[in-house]
This record gives C-alpha cells, sequence and structure tokens, in this order.
C-alpha cells in the first residue's frame, strides 16, 4: 500500500507541474457581431479591450468560454468591475473564466434595458458594452508554488500519518 500511494504521488505530482507548465492560451478573438471601442480607457493597456455587441450574456460567455479552452466560470457582483476590471467601470454582470492557480479572464458587461436606450457607435446601435481583462500569470512562479505545495503535501502528510500511529498506539497501551 505504500508504493502505490507514493506512485499516486509522484503521478499527481507530474500531472500538477505539466499542468502549470502549459502556455497559456492567447487572448480571446472577437466575433463578427463585435464593435471595438475606441476610448482612451479601453485601449490603455493590450491586456484590456472594450467592445460593444448585441450578443446576450449567454452567447457572450459561450464564446469567451470556449475560446479560453476550458475553466471555471464564476460568478462576481457587478459592483466588483470597478476594483477587479477599472475604477470607473460600470457593468450589470461581471464573470470570470479561471484556469485554477493560473491565468484568468474577466467579462464585465454593461447591458442596457430597453428602457434605457442603446449604445450609439458609428451610426449602429448596440445593446451593451463588453470589457474582457485577461490576468496571466508567470510561469517560474506558478512552478515554484506548485513545488511548495508538492512538498508541503508530502511532510503534512507524513506527519498526519505519524499522528495518527502514535494516538492509535496509545490508546492501545490505556486499555
Amino acid at each position: 500500500m505504500n508504493k502505490l500511494a507514493k506512485a499516486l504521488f509522484v503521478v499527481f505530482g507530474i500531472s500538477l507541474l505539466v499542468y502549470l507548465a502549459w502556455p497559456a492560451p492567447p487572448f480571446p478573438d472577437t466575433l463578427w457581431d463585435f464593435v471595438s471601442s475606441t476610448e482612451p480607457a479601453d485601449k490603455e493597456t493590450s491586456l484590456r479591450r472594450g467592445y460593444y455587441t448585441n450578443l446576450t450574456r449567454e452567447q457572450l460567455m459561450d464564446h469567451y468560454y470556449e475560446q479560453f479552452w476550458w475553466g471555471e466560470r464564476l460568478n462576481y457582483p457587478p459592483e466588483e468591475a470597478q476594483t477587479i476590471i477599472r475604477d470607473q467601470t460600470k457593468a450589470t454582470f461581471l464573470e470570470e473564466v479561471v484556469h485554477p492557480m493560473r491565468e484568468s479572464i474577466f467579462i464585465a458587461g454593461n447591458e442596457l434595458g430597453t428602457d434605457r436606450g442603446s449604445f450609439q457607435v458609428g451610426g449602429v446601435s448596440f445593446k451593451q458594452k463588453v470589457i474582457v481583462k485577461y490576468v496571466g500569470s508567470n510561469v517560474y512562479l506558478r512552478l515554484l508554488l506548485g513545488m511548495l505545495t508538492l512538498l508541503l503535501i508530502w511532510l503534512l502528510t507524513k506527519e498526519w500519518i505519524s499522528t495518527i500511529k502514535n494516538t492509535k498506539w496509545k490508546t492501545l497501551i490505556k486499555l
């Protein structure tokens, strides 16, 4: 049993390090329905882009989920967009597609209701404005944290097993 546990730990450790070293996906492509925003705040960094679109929230999120290959979808209160995306960002929804322990992409959408009008860009009306922010991470830092995590798992497991054995032995002596 001890050899099986060590073999499983080695397989898990190698899998984790390969996952952490795997190259990050590029910034997702846009769809045919997107018109780029020309506002300075939407173009001040190459890791943040603003668009106007008529897509629904689900269509938009499905597109970014597919473009990011896979990941966990997390939903945030729209008020957090001012902290996560950029101050003064107006949003009616904020979602994140994250690769755990790696990179993330945040999508903040500002959907205008039928009573509030629409965004006018070049004479065309759009239902919403979307701001997409890509947050990457350093591969060397990821690998270092992965190795430290594996080391801590190993040490804590050994300590846990030792504690269980000592507790079991002392309990048997009292009987």
